[in-house]
């Protein structure tokens, strides 16, 4: 399997997490869930393969995906489809990073797995063919880079003032979430519609989901765990709010997590079969 990375430059690296091209997957499952994480993505498909999502519960197919998408903010996991020999190339925007390519509140692609095309037209499907006849992962990058270059609007950045307060709800506690919004110079409401004008989520949410995810890397390949310590250390009320907030972003209980060895993988994908 061929997996690359690419190292951005700036000002890309000040709103884009990662660009990563991927060939010759051979996953041994065929649904996977995903948990949210505080990022939009826009997924090009260099195989041919249709991608579908599925009903969270019923696991049948409830959308089907090709060529290039949009991954916007997740509150909740999605389940989807794993391939066989799949190549793709994703941009993984920073969670302050999207709404200067996009140019349109980011909250309006919430809980939502759209066609690229919707918003960038037949150029974003050119610019996929011109991925596919590239040889190899640097040129392929280059590509992708140049038209990031050229669709970045330095003049849409998120103000100083609202990305201050994200990253205080980055990297502070939940319990301190109050203090936090208290700092904003302007009333909670513009706080909130601005958030959602250049995030997509509301501070709140942004907070349940970062903790959940700095959960799931301090659980990842550990074999004892006491839930109740980390329900405390976390700032949760009680273990049952825990609880009801870990299957809430997971689908699963935590020890049902654990069971199924989901902590043992990927932090943010779990197998729902393993027949491939």
């Amino acid at each position: 399997m061929i997996f690359q990375t690419h190292n951005l430059k700036k000002p890309l690296t000040d709103y884009i997490e990662s660009i990563f091209h991927f060939k010759g997957f051979n996953p041994d499952h065929s649904i996977e869930r995903v948990v949210p994480t505080g990022h939009l993505f826009i997924l090009f498909e260099l195989d041919g393969f249709e991608r579908n999502t599925f009903d969270n519960k019923s696991l049948k197919p409830n959308g089907t995906y090709t060529q290039v998408w949009v991954s916007g903010m997740h509150k909740n996991y999605l389940s989807i489809s794993a391939h066989q020999g799949s190549e793709m190339l994703v941009v993984q925007f920073k969670t302050t990073g999207a709404y200067p390519f996009f140019k349109f509140p980011i909250n309006e692609l919430n809980n939502k797995v759209i066609s690229a095309q919707e918003m960038f037209g037949n150029e974003i499907l050119e610019l996929r063919h011109r991925i596919i006849d590239s040889e190899n992962s640097s040129d392929k990058f280059k590509i992708v880079e140049e038209w990031l270059s050229k669709l970045l609007d330095l003049s849409k950045s998120a103000p100083k003032e609202i990305t201050t307060i994200l990253q205080q709800v980055i990297t502070k506690p939940i319990s301190e979430s109050k203090q936090i919004v208290s700092t904003y110079p302007h009333s909670q409401k513009h706080l909130i519609d601005q958030f959602k004008k250049y995030f997509g989520l509301t501070p709140k949410v942004f907070h349940r989901v970062f903790r959940f995810n700095e959960i799931l890397a301090k659980i990842q390949n550990k074999e004892q765990l006491k839930w109740t310590d980390i329900a405390y250390e976390f700032g949760y009320a009680d273990q049952s709010h825990f609880i009801k907030e870990f299957k809430e972003f997971s689908g699963f209980n935590p020890q049902e997590f654990i069971n199924s060895d989901f902590h043992k993988g990927q932090p943010n994908f779990f197998p729902l079969d393993r027949e491939g």
